[in-house]
């Protein structure tokens, strides 16, 4: 039987938009090997409540979404890492917060947990006590070979930057091996979460990764919003769409400008930076907030835009559009630059295939995934935005995704803002039972987010996914063969969310 209909197999549990099948820990253990033989079906997110796990796949021929469960017997489920190797880190993070073990697992080291919790498993719902032994050294993979030496990097490091640490494998100057080690800014988001109402819980989720408040505040109320069957009032919907693509806007030229600075070419950083400030004041003139946190809610969006707030936005935005021809210019004209970034931190076309890898990581590196587009979602399948790809998967290709995608959003806003509905942007919620899903394009691509509510409209079981989760491990695919010194450089280019994937 096909991986598709192994899973379709199941019972179906009524969850909206995108049904969820529960499937036996029998059927569960043959997803592996089905799984192996339909490389189309794309796992898009691995994560678990106590004694179940779940997981969510895109079938990328139909561009359909779908979820599976199955009981983890004796606290144990079959790994899907042999088959997806960007199931590897959700299974360690499943072991470490709800205490399962992923059976023939590629890795099970610890990857939230540093030895440091008074308790295992805290999600688990039997949290086990810990000794307060002193905490393990974390474990590298290891690498042979003659003249191969170590270079730990962090989690502290020296600019204003999350934490995160870094094992380089070097022989001479080249990477041979990077392991990233994270978790250091895990806050327990998911279990404060709990038990909360859908309103108070938007808070944390806008938090997640606060350069993607808007997409992850919109992920969240959408999760919501399919769980309650609540329609979203066309104002709201157009507000919402014409932040996530400011959101964009902002992000992209901030990551244009290090790329710059990180390749020693200051010129477009500053002009960079100068235009994005624009672009912070004119959001925070519209809607109170620079980054536009917590204005994404639950049934809607709160407040308003202000009065005159479009015509700060547009202004700010003519000032970038009209600089991006010049600093396109400057970035292709330098050959200093140009030899910097062309070439360098290579992602093979396979590899963000095999990891569905969304965003500018992925369509830097050929794959045409836009979960605005498909699935789709509103307003989106009346914008029609294009799709950005370039197929050199390195760290040019990255930036050209980028500056494209800017033109694109920018007239995306203004398409928005000058056709926006009249009429109420926030409705009240119901207080009822559900369960719901939601995909929304984030600027490093999309945020998957599920929960499932009870009778009382409180939340009982809730995951968050930032796209940096399965790009993370790509990175250190990029990185190998690159020197040292072009680390900075190829991890501006990923720029994944330290915050976004420790929870």
């Amino acid at each position: 039987m096909s991986a598709l209909g192994l899973i379709r197999s199941g019972t179906p549990q009524g969850a909206r938009p995108f049904e969820r099948f529960l499937l036996t820990a029998q059927a569960w253990a043959g997803l592996p090997a089905a799984l192996a033989a339909e490389p189309s079906l794309a796992l898009l997110g691995l994560w678990a409540e106590p004694g179940t796990v779940h997981a969510a796949f895109l079938d990328e021929a139909s561009h359909a979404v779908l979820l599976a469960s199955a009981p983890a017997e004796g606290g144990r489920y079959a790994a899907l890492s042999p088959a997806r190797p960007g199931a590897i880190r959700f299974e360690r993070a499943i072991r470490d917060l709800w205490g399962l073990s992923a059976e023939g697992a590629v890795d099970d080291r610890p990857w939230l947990d540093h030895g440091r919790w008074p308790v295992a498993g805290p999600m688990s719902g039997n949290p086990a006590p810990r000794p307060g032994a002193e905490p393990p050294q974390p474990e590298f993979l290891p690498v042979e070979g003659e003249g191969i030496h170590q270079i730990p990097v962090g989690p502290i490091h020296a600019g204003v930057i999350e934490p995160g640490h870094f094992r380089f494998h070097i022989q001479g100057e080249v990477v041979v091996r990077l392991e990233a080690r994270l978790g250091y800014k895990h806050k327990g988001t998911l279990g404060l979460m709990l038990g909360k109402t859908a309103r108070a819980a938007a808070a944390f989720a806008a938090r997640l990764s606060g350069d993607s408040t808007v997409a992850h505040g919109w992920a969240f109320a959408a999760a919501v919003e399919a769980a309650l069957g609540l329609e979203v009032p066309p104002r709201a919907v157009a507000l919402r769409a014409a932040m996530a693509e400011l959101e964009r806007i902002h992000n992209h030229l901030n990551d244009w400008g290090f790329v710059c600075n990180d390749a020693a070419f200051a010129f477009p950083h500053a002009r960079c930076g100068f235009l994005r400030e624009g672009v912070l004041r004119a959001c925070a003139d519209a809607f109170g907030h620079r980054l536009m946190m917590d204005r994404v809610l639950p049934g809607g969006v709160a407040p308003d835009i202000a009065p005159g707030g479009g015509q700060a936005i547009l202004a700010a935005l003519d000032a970038v559009e009209a600089e991006i021809p010049a600093l396109l210019r400057v970035y292709e004209s330098h050959a200093s630059l140009q030899d910097r970034v062309v070439g360098t931190g290579f992602l093979d076309p396979v590899h963000a295939a095999r990891f569905a890898a969304g965003g500018f990581v992925g369509r830097g590196s050929g794959r045409a995934f836009d979960a605005r587009i498909a699935p789709g979602y509103a307003p989106y399948d009346l914008l029609a935005p294009a799709i950005a790809v370039e197929a050199g998967g390195d760290v040019d290709a990255r930036v050209r995704v980028r500056v494209a995608e800017l033109r694109t959003a920018i007239a995306l806003v203004r398409r928005l803002l000058m056709t926006l509905p009249e009429g109420e942007t926030l409705v009240p919620l119901p207080a009822r039972a559900g369960e719901g899903a939601a995909l929304v394009e984030g600027f490093r691509g999309e945020c998957l987010h599920w929960l499932r509510l009870d009778e009382g409209g409180v939340i009982r079981a809730v995951f968050l996914r930032d796209p940096s989760w399965l790009q993370w491990p790509l990175l250190e695919a990029a990185i190998e063969g690159n020197i040292v010194a072009d680390f900075p450089l190829c991890n501006k280019s990923f720029n994944c969310s330290y915050s976004g994937v420790d929870l």
